[in-house]
């Protein structure tokens, strides 16, 4: 994940958007949505839902269940997005944020 997108995901997150609990499906990297748009942290793909219909998911990709480790870190993502967007004060959404991001590699480097 490269340096670009983290900080584009960060200020999405800062700007109200929110995580998706479905995985890119290009590579099964963590999603954000914001106004309709989601952009894959990982590849920096956003997907056309028509293109995703119609596309089959390759057979490693399919068959790869998520381990509990890789469960247990995206639900924490998700709470502390919904933790973001209840913050008010700057330096603690700056804390969650550090959070959020640390969390986003390490889903990154146990999902290749």
């Amino acid at each position: 994940m490269s340096a670009d997108l983290r900080k584009k995901a960060a200020e999405m997150l800062l700007k109200g958007a929110t995580l998706l609990a479905e995985p890119c499906p290009y590579c099964n990297g963590v999603r954000i949505m914001k106004d309709g748009n989601a952009l894959c942290v990982n590849c920096g793909k956003e997907p056309d839902m028509n293109k995703i219909d119609q596309e089959v998911i390759p057979e490693n990709q399919n068959s790869k269940k998520p381990s509990s480790v890789l469960i247990s870190l995206k639900n924490k993502l998700e709470e502390l997005t919904k933790e973001l967007e209840l913050e008010k004060d700057p330096e603690k959404q700056q804390q969650i944020l550090k959070s959020i991001n640390s969390l986003i590699e390490t889903i990154d480097k146990l999902e290749k």
